[in-house]
């Protein structure tokens, strides 16, 4: 599964390449802000993009909701350092397949959201 990871902290993005590559994942790709995301998004094809909810620029659920918008688009996982309950429903209404938090970061988590 080819994966794009958007995240405006480049730690963030290191850590969660590591994590997902040794868990079969191919990462095509990197953005740190949702403007960069949708370009990236239609120049890699990726399948997975996995999104955080705080960006510079757009927020993550408008990223979503503008990706999901299109057709073929790929599966948009939502990730933050918050709780999900924080989010109430607009992981759903952004049209993402699910969210997992940061620190539970797996590709076992990613693929639970796929299945």
């Amino acid at each position: 599964m080819r994966l794009l990871i958007v995240d405006d902290h480049r730690s963030f993005r290191d850590a969660a390449r590591r994590v997902l590559e040794s868990a079969g994942f191919a990462v095509v790709g990197e953005a740190a802000d949702g403007q960069s995301a949708m370009v990236a998004v239609s120049e890699l094809r990726p399948d997975i993009v996995l999104l955080d909810v705080q960006l510079p620029d757009i927020d993550g659920f408008e990223v979503a909701s503008r990706l999901t918008g299109k057709g073929h688009a790929p599966a948009i996982v939502m990730t933050s350092s918050r709780d999900a309950a924080d989010f109430g429903p607009l992981v759903t209404q952004s049209g993402a397949r699910g969210f997992v938090h940061k620190a539970d970061l797996s590709g076992a988590a990613i693929g639970a959201l796929l299945e």
